[in-house]
């Protein structure tokens, strides 16, 4: 499954790449997730807890950071395994661009399921991971632009 998508950030793009490559932020920006432990500049383990479908699974993973081009994006790779219900495993081409004061982060993505999980069906698992992404970057405007008001 692909995912594609852009989001406005009203943030300069420095705080941008800051708040991508901080744990503290990404732990609050990703849907269920229970940790982020940063290993190195460019690997982290993370746990996340999540429902698709009929299914809940904690998943167990590890991402990698690739063709670093600070502050203008990065690749992340990553892979996770749920135990019973499965795996998944991704990537994206994360791009920050300068929008007049503003940020805009654009993303290319692909992701890839196995085990129980994939027994769900095509339509349920696109469904889901647009759901996901769509949280993520919900949040994580959220948290980088500040409380509204």
């Amino acid at each position: 499954m692909d995912l594609t998508g852009e989001v406005r950030l009203a943030a300069p793009r420095e705080a941008v790449w800051r708040a991508l490559n901080d744990p503290e932020i990404l732990k609050q920006a990703i849907p269920g997730c229970e940790s982020v432990e940063k290993l190195s500049d460019t690997e982290f383990n993370a746990k996340v807890a999540l429902k698709i479908g009929p299914m809940s699974a904690r998943f167990a993973g590890k991402g990698t950071l690739s063709d670093l081009d600070p502050p203008n994006g990065y690749t992340i790779t990553g892979e996770g395994q749920g135990g019973v219900a499965g795996f998944g495993k991704g990537s994206a081409k994360v791009e920050l661009v300068d929008d007049n004061g503003a940020t805009v982060l654009r993303y290319t993505a692909a992701a890839q399921v196995g085990g129980k999980i994939a027994q769900l069906g095509a339509r349920l698992i696109d469904a889901t991971a647009k759901k996901l992404a769509n949280q993520f970057f919900t949040k994580f405007a959220e948290v980088v632009n500040g409380p509204a008001g």
